[in-house]
């Protein structure tokens, strides 16, 4: 077994006191391996691919929002997972941006060890950056299984956070309109 993450799932499995040779753990470590690659696809991300060029010149000049976008990570404290809906808005300057790709710069940013805290920002910021637009606004609400699973052992509680960029920062009109537009 030469692949680092393999063989640290076969030592975790042995400090456990598990077997790893019984039948529904032999390929555990592989899986482990395959799954871990997986949620954390993220760090290899390139934006320029991820937005793959979808801008377009538009004179759109209100609020565009994607909400109840699904994301799924792993808290960098605990590597357990937190999973959650991002809801994020814009207000154009002259161009928009494909649908579609909102979803992805999320699942880029989700995808590797994160806070839920840096999620928010990392998302905002890169928006801001490459689409250039009046204003952004995040809002991530999410589960961390590190609070509901163990420690504190809270089952219902959830994690909100906001980034709030331009007019969404500078205007508490947006900023209300963004949050109300959300809830609905």
């Amino acid at each position: 077994m030469k692949d680092p993450i393999e063989s640290a799932a076969l030592q975790i499995l042995n400090a456990l006191g598990e077997d790893p040779a019984r039948e529904g753990l032999k390929k555990t470590p592989q899986r482990v391996a395959r799954a871990l690659r997986e949620i954390t696809s993220g760090y290899g991300a390139d934006m320029d691919k991820v937005f793959n060029g979808a801008f377009f010149k538009a004179d759109y000049k209100e609020m565009v929002i994607v909400k109840d976008i699904a994301f799924y990570s792993l808290c960098e404290h605990h590597m357990l997972p937190f999973f959650g809906k991002a809801h994020i808005a814009y207000i154009p300057n002259g161009r928009i941006v494909g649908l579609s790709k909102i979803p992805r710069l999320v699942e880029a940013f989700a995808r590797r060890l994160q806070v839920q805290e840096r999620l928010t920002e990392e998302v905002a910021r890169t928006l801001f950056k490459h689409l250039k637009p009046r204003g952004v606004g995040v809002v991530m609400e999410a589960e961390h299984l590190c609070v509901s699973m163990r420690g504190v052992k809270n089952e219902t509680s959830f994690a909100t956070t906001s980034a709030m960029l331009g007019s969404f920062q500078t205007d508490s009109r947006v900023r209300q309109e963004f949050l109300d537009l959300i809830k609905r």
